[in-house]
């Protein structure tokens, strides 16, 4: 009686009140019928044709009907529940929903336990909805981060490694953290929570944030610039003629340096080095050059040096992304400030108050706390290449 697909919307909505704990009494409309549906309905309860503009039904009506013609002696509550199934009410139904989304976080929250500093994202990827907005459900969300904790758990990789070796060892297939799933998109966000990356989009950034937890993508698109640097052939034969050298990720993995130089110089920019060859040659003080954001081979080799017992001292733009730039390193790899203080920033500023003016977002600087300040108050960006004397005179 119920089974007429022209009924369908009425049992529906007898289910959605049955979901919200409301009596099935009263009437339910349907605006603008088809005759299908018109029809459907008349036959059901007996009744003339009708010709308005919307179909009503009083359930008390249809009620009657079922118990009367002993096909649901019960009424429309049993109908209702034979036809569709059990009825859940919506509120217990989200109770349990949002238990299923707490439990999901369980691998999560026990990594946090192993990895305090964690928590922090954790809560924060708990507010945020991504796992549900790439996912769906409780139930995937639950396989999603267990996996994310299994990746979590086995970082950082030293020495580095292969990503898709790291991810056919551990997930059991070399794709499972290629770019745009799930799995890599949280995992990820709990490496910059784990090293403290910089935030970024785009295929390179992402390159250089599997490679701060060691894993690499491929060993030959990260590479740093040198000069002067000693201790493999190539090196050695580049610094005899004073000229630049380029080293890959692979290099400095497989063929590490097999000496290192007391004192070796950080730059921001190529500008600088390439100076220092055009001036000093191979008479230049060991340099390495960022040119810009540490890339994984960048901090492969300065690791490599500090490790080695080399100072590092640094020097960069003094302007916020700069302070950003030297804030990153600083935390992979312990440098000292090569003409990079407040001290310097104001005596450069004055000498060069045509300079162009200060923009972006403030960044702090926990070698020189005070140096933003007075980045603030004289609003002048001082780069590299303004002050390129001074450095090269320091390479000499």
């Amino acid at each position: 009686m119920l089974g007429d697909p022209g009924l369908r919307w009425l049992v529906d909505r007898a289910r959605r009140r049955l979901e919200l704990e409301q009596p099935l009494t009263g009437t339910v409309s349907l605006s603008t019928p088809t005759e299908a549906q018109r029809a459907a309905a008349e036959r059901l309860l007996g009744r003339s044709p009708g010709s308005g503009r919307s179909l009503t039904v009083r359930l008390d009506d249809v009620d009657a009907v079922l118990r009367r013609s002993g096909v649901s002696p019960d009424g429309l509550v049993a109908a209702v529940t034979t036809l569709t199934g059990p009825v859940v009410p919506l509120a217990t139904a989200k109770e349990a929903e949002a238990h299923a989304w707490q439990e999901a976080y369980t691998p999560l929250d026990a990594l946090a336990g192993e990895i305090p500093a964690l928590d922090p994202w954790i809560v924060r990827l708990r507010g945020e909805g991504l796992v549900r907005r790439l996912v769906g459900t409780p139930d995937a969300a639950r396989t999603l981060l267990d996996q994310v904790a299994t990746v979590l758990r086995a970082l950082p990789v030293d020495p580095p490694g292969s990503l898709p070796a790291f991810a056919a060892r551990l997930l059991g297939s070399a794709h499972a953290l290629d770019d745009g799933t799930p799995l890599a998109t949280v995992t990820l966000a709990g490496i910059r929570a784990l090293t403290g990356f910089r935030d970024g989009t785009g295929t390179e950034w992402r390159r250089e944030a599997w490679a701060s937890a060691g894993l690499l993508r491929d060993e030959l698109s990260s590479t740093v610039l040198t000069l002067n640097l000693r201790g493999t052939p190539a090196l050695d034969w580049a610094a005899d003629g004073g000229e630049p050298c380029v080293l890959t990720l692979r290099q400095l993995i497989r063929n590490p340096l097999a000496i290192a130089a007391p004192v070796v110089r950080i730059c921001e920019n190529p500008t600088v080095l390439a100076a220092a060859a055009d001036t000093h040659g191979a008479d230049a003080a060991p340099l390495v050059c960022l040119q810009g954001q540490a890339s994984a081979a960048a901090l492969a080799l300065l690791r490599h040096l500090h490790e080695s017992g080399t100072t590092l001292l640094y020097h960069g733009d003094f302007d916020w992304g700069g302070l950003r730039i030297a804030s990153a390193l600083l935390r992979h790899v312990p440098w000292l400030p090569w003409r990079y203080t407040t001290a310097d920033y104001r005596a450069a500023a004055l000498a060069r108050l045509a300079g162009p003016p200060l923009t972006g977002r403030r960044a702090e600087a926990s070698w020189d706390p005070g140096l933003p300040d007075v980045l603030e108050e004289l609003g002048i960006r001082v780069e590299e290449e303004r002050v390129l004397d001074v450095l090269l005179s320091d390479l000499a």
